[in-house]
């Protein structure tokens, strides 16, 4: 039982620290402890580690607890709440948060810490620095989004609404893990958009969650993140789906198994433009009632060159206009390639493959000459996986299966 408290001097650590002792009564030594930032302490950056150290005896346990005002229009904070958490180290004499801190809370920082079988209790209260208006880094967009069951290609695509330089900091912040552990890696297309995805396909039938602790994370100078979101999603069955240009042939392999082979017609080699691209595509979406033409490419309706169908089964595959769809109008679907770059079928077939394909299945073309760009659609598994890793602002592997990212997210001193 602690039975006498004294203030020590504050130690030198960025935001303050605090210090208190205790004699225990039954023991000689005191029992010391610094918690940074210190008790009373304004205006902390968001950024800065919890830290906890004990002297004397050891923490068994350290609770974050952060309050933030309602915001003045009175809107809910669409954050998701995520418990904090910390690493102890070895001896259990030091304890250092994970995650940043809120920007403009009020944080309560509490711990226990044994002494000879007996536990005291040590706190700290302080607040950080509010997010300036206009420096304010939020999740734009994300997919897969909660709930979505996807297939075993599916990248995690993160977008921001602000443009992200302390790009290590922000990917140590977004922590993956899975039920079936993989190895995986960001990469960064633009300030913007941060994707990850395992060195080799997911494996099927498991849980996916995406933590994105983002709150108090610095993405630029004096940017900081206001809220952290939770992504929990499915990866469902493996489906690979293989085409072959020069057989004009499709094959769809479940689980190992092939399923279904299908007659098809790529895209006539007569202009680049019209090449399919060859690669490791994925679905990106499924879309009922699709037009097709060329007039987005500026191709006049007065222009002999001019098309527009209605594909009534749909599935994107890039950027650039391809699709897996139906293609009545086609005569040559698995005898020539004929098409304006999309993989033409069979209305039966392409309902088959709409109704039993999921968002992230991969589609692997090969006989053409035109390679798939890895930022054409969702094409990021045309980077090699060492590539991929290269191109990581941390540049280490992510293990799915633990806890934690291979980084810190806080500003370091």
């Amino acid at each position: 039982m602690c039975t006498a408290a004294v203030m020590f001097a504050a130690t030198a650590c960025s935001g303050g620290a605090s210090e208190l002792a205790s004699q225990d009564a039954t023991d000689s030594g005191p029992l010391e402890v610094s918690i940074s930032p210190e008790d009373g302490a304004t205006e902390v950056r968001p950024d800065l580690p919890v830290t906890v150290t004990a002297s004397g005896g050891e923490i068994t346990d350290v609770k974050i607890e952060e309050s933030t005002p309602v915001p003045e229009d009175g809107a809910e904070d669409s954050g998701d709440d995520i418990p904090a958490s910390g690493t102890l180290n070895g001896d259990k004499t030091e304890w250092v948060s994970d995650w940043t801190l809120a920007p403009g809370s009020d944080v309560t920082v509490t711990a226990v810490v044994d002494k000879g079988g007996e536990s005291s209790e040590f706190t700290s209260e302080f607040s950080t620095q509010e997010a300036v208006v206009g420096k304010r880094l939020e999740l734009k967009q994300n997919q897969p989004n909660s709930g979505d069951t996807v297939g075993i290609g599916m990248p995690v695509m993160i977008d921001f609404d602000m443009p992200v330089q302390n790009k290590a900091r922000v990917e140590a912040a977004m922590e993956v893990t899975s039920d079936k552990p993989a190895t995986g890696a960001w990469n960064w297309f633009g300030d913007k958009k941060a994707v990850f995805r395992p060195g080799e396909y997911w494996q099927p039938h498991q849980k996916v969650t995406v933590d994105l602790h983002l709150a108090g994370v610095q993405a630029a100078p004096g940017v900081y993140g206001v809220q952290d979101h939770r992504i929990e999603f499915e990866v469902g069955r493996e489906q690979i789906t293989e085409v072959e240009e020069d057989a004009h042939s499709m094959t769809v392999e479940r689980d190992g198994e092939k399923v279904k082979d299908f007659p098809v017609s790529l895209g006539m080699v007569t202009t680049r433009k019209y090449t399919t691209t060859a690669g490791a595509h994925l679905v990106m979406s499924r879309e009922r009632n699709v037009e097709l033409t060329n007039g987005t490419l500026g191709v006049s309706k007065d222009d002999p060159r001019y098309y527009s169908e209605i594909a009534d089964y749909a599935m994107r595959i890039s950027w650039s206009g391809e699709y897996l769809h139906s293609a009545p109008w086609n005569p040559r679907v698995g005898e020539a390639n004929t098409s304006h770059g999309c993989i033409n079928m069979t209305v039966a077939d392409s309902k088959w493959y709409y109704d039993n394909s999921l968002v992230g299945d991969p589609v692997v073309i090969t006989g053409t000459d035109r390679e798939l760009e890895v930022d054409n659609g969702w094409g990021y598994w045309q980077r090699p996986w060492k590539e991929w890793l290269d191109n990581s602002a941390l540049g280490e592997a992510d293990d799915t299966g633990k806890a934690g990212t291979p980084g810190s997210p806080h500003h370091q001193e």
